[in-house]
């Protein structure tokens, strides 16, 4: 069987309780009746896979039946039957949970212990859903703020101190001994009533003071631990076009603003704050990295996000160019303008939201009219 040189895909849309009533909405000319749309999904991926446009098939189905003409021989090969990634439109309008991913190692060896402990792969208290990493990288669209990584010690210890909060001595103790970010976060998530405390720092947190993602977490789930965890970690308010990449074990979570995420092909989600969902703290701990974060913004070279794992690279053009050649499938999605998709005498409009897909082979892939894409590749 033979597939077009590129062919258009529609997206589908996921409406968590978190998502913006708007930004999707507008981006795709939908109605805007007060729902919220979190997350437009472009990929293979099962849970909800793009559909062919013009025909019956989805993304995942018509890889599964030409994978090597649809994934060529490079990614077949080290990734099998899959596209490796997914690509999302992500829109925020409340805090996402804290939350931690696993390396490909702790998600295998945690995948096969719950299977051999006949957890239900779809039961609440699962923390491995797939064998896989979920690596990630979110480009911002609009102004989007973010918790990412580690804040160094030295600096969270001068925030407490200008803060003079009698109630997180016990922490800034902790953040001047051994081991200071572990012994930090455990006890924060150990604490026996974490109560008194967050009111505490909800009643001094601010809008727009050093405190906001404090604020923005106790707007958004009052009394969660998770107000205390923002202390420890990087508020990162990233400008249209800034990004950051969330490695294996980084603590992250996304606040507010929109912007397009790429990741691997996993479900795997360890949460620790802002969620009414399963916390498993210790397996958490184990699967967390303690290291220092001084800069969570991950820098384009020429529109092209580098990330030090292969399943996916993200690029941002513009229109009217010529992406660069690539071994391997690529996703292209249209965020503004209008922009057509031109390959091997194949063509495909693209509005924003819209998006195509591209199979591996020769020839350039064009872009023309006015706009901006962003390609996701493996």
């Amino acid at each position: 069987m033979s597939v077009p040189s590129v062919f258009a895909i529609d997206g589908v849309v996921r409406r968590y309780e978190w998502g913006s009533t708007t930004a999707i909405q507008s981006m795709l000319g939908l109605p805007v009746d007060g729902r919220p749309a979190a997350e437009l999904w472009i990929g293979a991926h099962p849970g909800d896979p793009s559909r062919v446009v013009g025909s019956d098939d989805t993304l995942d189905a018509l890889i599964a039946r030409v994978p090597r003409a649809m994934l060529g021989s490079r990614v077949q090969d080290e990734f099998g039957d899959t596209l490796p990634f997914l690509l999302k439109v992500l829109a925020a309008d409340k805090a996402l949970s804290i939350q931690v991913h696993p390396n490909r190692d702790q998600a295998r060896e945690g995948f096969e212990r719950e299977n051999a402990a006949g957890v239900d792969i779809d039961a609440p208290d699962r923390n491995y859903r797939d064998a896989n990493h979920k690596p990630e990288l979110i480009c911002a669209l609009t102004p989007f703020e973010a918790l990412c990584g580690f804040r160094p010690v030295a600096e969270t210890l001068a925030l407490l101190d200008g803060l003079a909060i009698p109630e997180l001595g016990f922490l800034a103790e902790l953040l001047r001994g051994d081991d200071p970010l572990r012994a930090a976060f455990t006890a924060l998530l150990t604490l026996e009533d974490p109560a008194p405390v967050v009111a505490t720092v909800s009643a001094r947190a601010t809008e727009n003071g050093p405190l906001r993602a404090a604020w923005l977490a106790a707007h958004d789930f009052p009394g969660d631990v998770g107000v205390l965890l923002t202390l420890l970690l990087n508020h990162v308010r990233l400008e249209p076009g800034e990004a950051i990449f969330l490695g294996a074990g980084n603590v992250h979570a996304y606040l507010r603003g929109t912007g397009v995420e790429i990741m691997a092909n996993s479900d795997n989600v360890l949460r620790c704050g802002l969620t009414p969902k399963h916390i498993d703290v210790p397996e958490l701990l184990r699967i967390t990295d303690f290291s220092e974060l001084a800069d969570p913004r991950l820098p384009a070279q020429d529109g092209r996000f580098e990330v030090p794992v292969p399943d996916f690279v993200l690029t941002r053009s513009a229109a009217p160019s010529i992406l660069d050649p690539i071994d391997g499938p690529s996703l292209v999605l249209c965020t503004s303008g209008s922009v057509a998709v031109d390959r091997g005498g194949s063509s495909v409009e693209l509005a924003p939201g819209h998006a195509a897909y591209v199979p591996p082979g020769p020839g350039d892939c064009t872009l023309t009219g006015s706009g901006v894409v962003f390609r996701a590749s493996a």
